[in-house]
């Protein structure tokens, strides 16, 4: 196949980029920063894009069997004042609409396209969430309301469309484990606030593993929870990850003192409710981590590449 990626050069980006090509696909990503190809990357093209138009690179969708947007500003940015939530916004609703317009424009369409979103999308309270939960009003619900509804009218022009709301994924590299991982490491391991909350993950392998099953199954359409089937609480968490780095579970950080320094995005570590991968599971995809302490395992070894 012939898959196009927005924001392929990202943290996810990156490592399904090399998931897809080894399964033998040729990927295209589309980029706001200039790449250069190296000789070995044969199977790899680069285009650049501003993220807000089809300019320069509309008609290479004729081409495409797939699409794959998984653009949108990291949560992870911090302070949130209003303009940030602003772009956190905009960085994701202007790209779909992008793509959704090459798609409108082009003669031969793709025939599917997989729009990211996250688990926050369910709301920060309740019981654990599963693909027919409705959604939830606080901020972080919004934006993944906003984000799936950006390439939403791809459905209207004929092409299968599946929304992968993804959990914090934890890989080597990028994302929010080295940000996790850093007070353990200066020995101030411990849970967040009470540590009660539940906190859903995912490891980078399963997370692309499962869309690349959702890239062959081609009655797969609409929304899917990639997260691990383990729902573990904030306490067990910082457990595993503290004794796979060899370092004390010994500081718990208080909740006030987060909520202080982080303003609104303490949200992030404070707040949290499990949610499940049921309808993947329905498929028969099986997590290669279903497990924390297996995550962290791999990721932690010495042995990993």
């Amino acid at each position: 196949m012939n898959i196009l990626i927005a924001g392929g050069a990202g943290f996810i980006g990156r490592r399904l980029t090399h998931a897809l090509t080894a399964n033998g696909h040729k990927v295209c990503i589309l980029s706001r920063r200039e790449q250069t190809c190296q000789p070995a990357q044969d199977r790899i093209t680069h285009l650049t894009w501003d993220g807000r138009t089809t300019s320069g690179w509309g008609e290479s969708v004729n081409q495409m069997d797939a699409i794959i947007n998984l653009v949108g500003k990291s949560l992870a940015n911090w302070p949130w004042t209003s303009a940030r939530k602003r772009e956190f916004q905009q960085s994701r609703v202007e790209p779909g609409l992008a793509l959704t317009e090459a798609i409108r424009s082009t003669s031969q369409r793709p025939k599917i396209l997989i729009q990211a979103s996250g688990i926050n999308h369910y709301g920060l309270n309740g019981e654990p969430a599963v693909e027919e939960t409705s959604a939830g009003d606080d901020f972080l619900a919004r934006l993944t309301v906003a984000w799936e509804d950006s390439t939403k009218d791809v459905e209207k022009l004929g092409v299968r469309r599946c929304i992968v709301r993804l959990a914090p994924v934890l890989g080597k590299g990028g994302g929010l484990l080295p940000l996790m991982a850093l007070p353990a490491k200066f020995y101030l391991g411990g849970p967040l606030g009470n540590g009660k909350q539940a906190t859903s993950w995912i490891h980078i392998d399963d997370a692309c593993e499962a869309i690349l099953y959702l890239l062959k199954d081609g009655n797969a359409s609409g929304p899917y929870n990639l997260t691990s089937p383990e729902i573990c609480t904030n306490e067990q968490f910082f457990r595993e990850l503290t004794k796979s780095i060899k370092r004390p579970y010994w500081f718990r950080t208080p909740a006030f003192l987060l909520r202080w320094f982080l303003g609104d995005m303490s949200v992030l570590v404070l707040d949290g409710r499990g949610v499940l991968p049921q309808r993947i599971q329905e498929l028969d995809f099986q997590f290669r981590y279903a497990k924390v302490r297996d995550a962290f395992q791999n990721l932690f070894s010495k042995t990993t590449g």
